[in-house]
């Protein structure tokens, strides 16, 4: 089984920084996509940030310039440089990985998330 496990969340003031680390381990044969999603209390799960096996990224509008998405393939690890942190970015932070567990094929895995709590 594969399991993606969050880390580095946490209360901040408004304008401050947190890193968010996942981290996936089990039985994998590869990953591709890994990426960043968020949900706010009352509004559906968005993507925050992706990030390819060749290192290209996407970024929400919204965090671009701010957030800086990079991954560790030896690790199988994904981070979240998140900084000038605003309110509205508070929210449930969840991994998101796309794993080929046996070289057949790649299926979503998620993380149980982390809370991000910026405060005015």
């Amino acid at each position: 089984q594969v399991q993606l496990v969050e880390s580095g969340g946490g209360l901040v003031q408004a304008g401050g920084s947190l890193r968010l680390s996942c981290a996936a381990s089990g039985s994998i044969f590869s990953i591709n996509a890994m990426g960043w999603y968020r949900q706010a209390p009352g509004k559906q799960r968005e993507l925050v940030a992706s990030i390819t096996s060749g290192g290209f990224t996407n970024y929400a509008d919204s965090v671009k310039g701010r957030f800086t998405i990079s991954r560790d393939n030896a690790k199988n690890a994904v981070y979240l440089q998140m900084n000038s942190l605003k309110p509205e970015d508070t929210a449930v932070y969840y991994c998101n990985a796309e794993v080929d567990q046996y070289g057949l094929g790649y299926r979503d895995y998620w993380g149980q998330g982390t809370q991000v709590t910026v405060s005015s």
